[in-house]
C-alpha cells in the first residue's frame, strides 16, 4: 500500500525549453538503463525475494524509482513545451514529433522504444542482487553522460540529484548482498538454493 504525494521528489523548474536535451534525457525514462525499467525490475523481483528485509528494500527502491521516473518525465515535458515549428525542425525533434507530438513516450535516446526485456528478474537472490548492483551503476553512468552533454543549470541540478540517488541505491544493494551471503549455506549457495532445495545444507 502506497501513499502518493502530489509533489516531485526533487523540484524540476526548467526556464528554457530545449528539445535537444529532451531527446537525450528521455533515455532515463524509456531507455535500457532508465527509471521505468528500474522500477519494474525491483517491484517484480520483490515477489520471489526470500528475505523480508530485502523484499522491503526492493519495494522502497522500486517506489523511489517511480518518483525518479516522474522527475524525468517532468523534465522532458518542460524541455518541449511551447515549441515553434521552426524549433522542432532545427533541433531534430521533428522525427519524435511526427509520432508522439510532445507526449512523453518511453523511448531511448537511440529511438528504441521501451522493452520488457529491460526488466531482469531471475528469482534467485544472488543473481537478482548482482543484476541490481549492475543496473544502478549503468544508470549512474547514463547520468554522468547526460551531465557531460548538458550545461543548463536548471537541467543539471535535478540530474545531479538523480545521479546521487543511484549511488545510494548501489550502496543499499551492496549491503543487501552482504546480508545474504552471511546467511548462505557453507555448501555454496550456487549449488544449494534454500528457497527451493529441500534439506539444503544437510
Amino acid at each position: 500500500m502506497w501513499q502518493y504525494e502530489k509533489t516531485l521528489q526533487y523540484p524540476v523548474k526548467i526556464a528554457n525549453p530545449n528539445p535537444k536535451y529532451a531527446q537525450i534525457i528521455i533515455s532515463q525514462y524509456g531507455g535500457p538503463d532508465g527509471e521505468l525499467g528500474a522500477s519494474m525490475r525491483y517491484l517484480t523481483q520483490r515477489y520471489s525475494m526470500p528475505y523480508n528485509e530485502l523484499k522491503g528494500l526492493l519495494t522502497d527502491i522500486g517506489t523511489e524509482e517511480l518518483a525518479h521516473m516522474e522527475m524525468i518525465c517532468a523534465m522532458v515535458y518542460q524541455l518541449t513545451r511551447n515549441l515553434s515549428e521552426d524549433e522542432i525542425k532545427r533541433s531534430g525533434f521533428d522525427k519524435y514529433f511526427v509520432d508522439h507530438t510532445t507526449a512523453v513516450y518511453p523511448i531511448a535516446a537511440s529511438a528504441i522504444p521501451w522493452r520488457a526485456e529491460y526488466i531482469a528478474a531471475k528469482g534467485d537472490v544472488i543473481a537478482d542482487l548482482h543484476e541490481d548492483l549492475g543496473a544502478e551503476q549503468k544508470a549512474r553512468v547514463t547520468y554522468d553522460n547526460l551531465l557531460r552533454l548538458i550545461d543548463d543549470p536548471d537541467v543539471r541540478d535535478p540530474l545531479k540529484f538523480l545521479r546521487e540517488r543511484e549511488i545510494v541505491h548501489y550502496q543499499r544493494f551492496g549491503e543487501a548482498l552482504g546480508l545474504v551471503t552471511d546467511r548462505l549455506d557453507s555448501r555454496n549457495f550456487y549449488a544449494c538454493n534454500p528457497s527451493f532445495d529441500k534439506n539444503c545444507g544437510k
